[in-house]
């Protein structure tokens, strides 16, 4: 049942990127790339099952948080 809800979330948020896309402007941006980020975490957390480890997530998610914002940085330029 887990595992269905986090697809339904992943659809859910497939739907507002898509929905998001067609918006101009670099807060349209920021909006798109925290979207990537809670749908990496999802996976993470959800299909690749880190959220029951400890310490692992972090691992993941805070150099994707740094990468997409450095990317959201190179976009404003």
């Amino acid at each position: 049942m887990e595992l269905t809800r986090i697809w339904l979330t992943l659809l859910a948020l497939t739907a507002v990127t898509t929905a998001l896309a067609f918006v101009p402007g670099p807060l349209a941006a920021a909006g798109l790339l925290v979207l990537a980020l809670l749908k990496a975490r999802a996976i993470l957390g959800g299909f690749l099952h880190l959220s029951r480890e400890t310490g692992w997530r972090g691992v993941f998610v805070v150099p994707l948080t740094i990468w997409l914002a450095l990317i959201w940085g190179l976009h404003v330029i």
